[in-house]
């Protein structure tokens, strides 16, 4: 019995001996933990961001560029954190299993909201609330603040107007000021900004109103080329000049109706010339005529109103046509019998009788005569085989009529004028007036497209170097002077296509 007992207590010594020592070798397998924190969304690297474990080991702080290690991490599962304040603490599973052995892991730390102070609302600074006679391309400006100084703020703004249900929405501004362009005349707009810091709910700011100027009387309308485009431009006598059309569209030859009160003008529409309308503002465009006003040339094309603005008339190649403004009621009035084009017409104020220029394809061989709305020819004015001609139009009591003529009879393929004058055709006494002598037109330039003013006592007019690329100015000549020569005065640089109503 003694013997057994003996050998029973070896047994339990051996037994502890044995689980004293692997406990030992557990304890001295130790690993590595590595890692990096960084910022979620743009992987920043965080420093001093405090890293421990659970169970507890080291605690470690991660460098500048957001590293860190935790060495001699003994086996066994861990639930490691990282945590900095403004950020929200995150948390990693980390497995060590044996001696020597390196874990890798990657903290991506959000902002924590909780700490953050949204921006302030908005606070609109120009035009201020109320604002009238605004032009129409007005600056907005405004301003608003964030106490995190760290915070990028984004902007919108929303402009709503009295007239439609338009909308202008300008998002992700990061400035503090926005232009807004193309505005109407005497149109109200309502405009509000919105500010947003990316963490919380947009910010919203009051809503300020502010009203443009009411359409001026303009009694000038002329072109510019624009981005290749002809646009129409508006203007007063002091040079005070608005664009009426947009640089997307080929816009010319303005012409300006009091009693519709619309301007009509050319437009490039599928492929054609069209006749369009609009406000003096340049709103409601409106596309009048199907048929197109057709010839050898776009630009030379003219068209004319009835002096009451309800109706056009207007050319296609060799026949003249009438239609509504509303585009309603075409009609043909006029085709011509040996089949020449037509390129330009002009209606008389009391609508009786209609001007007329004819030409072959080229350009040349041109004809002007009158004829009444019967197609009966009243008046023939003159017959040019040579040189170029154009420019119709008639006084206020349809006894004269302007046109121009190039008296060198100069004709080439790029249909260039090298002296063209332009003259006053008295159909009463048949008497010619060479105005562009009478005013000392300038050497080596060409005077063109001319209109009477409203009471006849002044012709506007194109003046440019007759070398095709020069500048083109918008003249006056005025007729009443008492002198030898009529004063002719310049009223717009880079301008040509001259409307006076």
């Amino acid at each position: 019995m003694k013997t057994f007992i003996k050998i029973f207590a070896l047994f339990i010594l051996l037994f502890s001996l044995a689980s004293c020592s692997e406990e030992l070798v557990e304890q001295a397998q130790k690993g590595v933990l590595k890692g990096k924190v960084v910022k979620r969304g743009t992987n920043e690297p965080i420093a001093n961001a405090k890293i421990f474990t659970t169970p507890s080991t080291k605690t470690v702080f991660s460098d500048k560029d957001g590293m860190f290690e935790i060495t001699d991490l003994p086996v066994g599962n861990y639930s490691v954190k990282a945590e900095l304040s403004g950020y929200l603490a995150s948390f990693q599973a980390v497995n060590i299993q044996n001696e020597n052995q390196m874990v890798t892991v990657v903290f991506e730390l959000d902002d924590d909201d909780s700490l953050n102070s949204p921006p302030t609302a908005p606070v609109l600074l120009s035009p201020i609330d109320n604002a009238v006679n605004q032009p129409l391309t007005v600056q907005l400006t405004w301003n608003a603040t964030d106490p995190d100084k760290g915070d990028t703020l984004v902007y919108k703004l929303t402009v709503k107007n009295n007239i439609n249900t338009n909308v202008i929405q300008v998002n992700d501004l990061k400035v503090k000021n926005y232009t807004l362009p193309n505005l109407q005349f005497g149109v109200s707009y309502f405009w509000q900004v919105s500010v947003s810091d990316g963490i919380h709910p947009e910010v919203l700011s009051t809503v300020f109103k502010f009203t443009t100027n009411t359409t001026p009387p303009n009694r000038y309308h002329y072109v510019r080329k624009q981005n290749g485009n002809f646009v129409i431009m508006s203007s007063d006598n002091l040079g005070n000049s608005f664009q009426l059309t947009n640089s997307s569209h080929n816009s010319w030859r303005p012409r300006k109706n009091n009693n519709a009160g619309l301007i009509a003008f050319l437009r490039t529409d599928a492929g054609g010339s069209h006749i369009f309308t609009s406000n003096p503002d340049g709103s409601n465009m409106f596309k009048v005529t199907q048929i197109p006003v057709s010839g050898f040339s776009h630009y030379e094309m003219d068209y004319a109103w009835s002096t009451n603005g309800s109706t056009f008339i207007y050319s296609n190649f060799d026949k003249i046509y009438k239609i509504n403004k509303d585009g309603s009621g075409q009609e043909l009035v006029y085709t011509t019998p040996d089949g020449s084009l037509i390129s330009e017409v002009d209606w008389s104020y009391d609508n009786s009788k209609i001007a007329v220029k004819t030409n072959d394809f080229s350009g040349y061989n041109t004809k002007i005569y009158i004829i009444d709305m019967l197609g009966n020819v009243l008046k023939n004015v003159f017959s040019a085989p040579l040189g170029a001609s154009g420019g119709l139009n008639f006084s206020v009591d349809g006894q004269k009529l302007l046109y121009t003529r190039d008296i060198t009879g100069y004709q080439d393929a790029n249909y260039r004028q090298l002296d063209s004058h332009i003259f006053i055709y008295n159909l009463v006494t048949d008497a010619i007036l060479d105005v562009s002598v009478e005013s000392d037109k300038p050497v080596g330039t060409n005077d063109l497209d001319p209109r009477f003013s409203p009471n006849d006592s002044q012709i506007i007019l194109m003046n440019t170097s007759n070398d095709n690329i020069s500048q083109k100015n918008v003249v006056v000549i005025d007729l009443n002077n008492t002198g030898t020569d009529f004063i002719r005065t310049t009223l717009f640089t880079n301008a040509e296509m001259p409307d006076y109503e």
